[in-house]
């Protein structure tokens, strides 16, 4: 299913190269790596849009895609890994990575009061900034390549699986 899913986003993306909108990008978009569909390119574009979740600034599309094109990653898979993160998961996840980086910069809890303004920003944000950052590249790494190689590892599984029940499904 997923494999059907990412090959016709890919089609779209070569019948899209066309449109006016997208023509200064069509020497990016149509190599064919970023829509490759092989193991190693799908996985590392999960682990990097794994650790892109991790980036506490609203950016993870264009630099999932800024990502994609450099590294030449499957690029369906990096802008949908990025997408864990919304606004429903935001905040559990950077508490999560506030909670790590608190833990390894050894710092004892600071009570937490939010508000959307100004002056918040300016002072209400100063003990937490550190701890935040570090989780945050802790937590990047972390997951990233740990979500790399778990992807691979299943993927690895599931081939072989398909490759030893090839021959009963032929005879049933």
């Amino acid at each position: 299913m997923p494999r059907n899913v990412i090959r016709q986003l890919g089609q779209y993306a070569q019948r899209t190269r066309d449109h006016w909108y997208a023509r200064p990008f069509t020497h990016i978009f149509t190599d064919s790596r970023l829509w490759s569909l092989q193991r190693r390119n799908v996985t590392a574009a999960f682990g990097a849009g794994l650790a892109i979740c991790f980036v506490p600034l609203p950016i993870h599309v264009p630099l999932a895609l800024m990502t994609a094109m450099l590294w030449r990653l499957n690029v369906p898979t990096l802008v949908a890994t990025v997408f864990l993160v919304n606004p429903l998961t935001a905040l559990p996840t950077f508490y999560l990575a506030y909670t790590v980086g608190r833990l390894l910069l050894q710092l004892p809890p600071v009570p937490f009061q939010f508000e959307l303004s100004w002056d918040w920003l300016q002072h209400g944000l100063g003990p937490l900034w550190k701890p935040l950052l570090v989780g945050c590249l802790v937590c990047a790494a972390t997951v990233g390549i740990s979500g790399r190689f778990l992807l691979d590892r299943f993927w690895m599984w599931r081939v072989r699986e398909k490759y030893r029940t090839r021959g009963s499904d032929a005879s049933d």
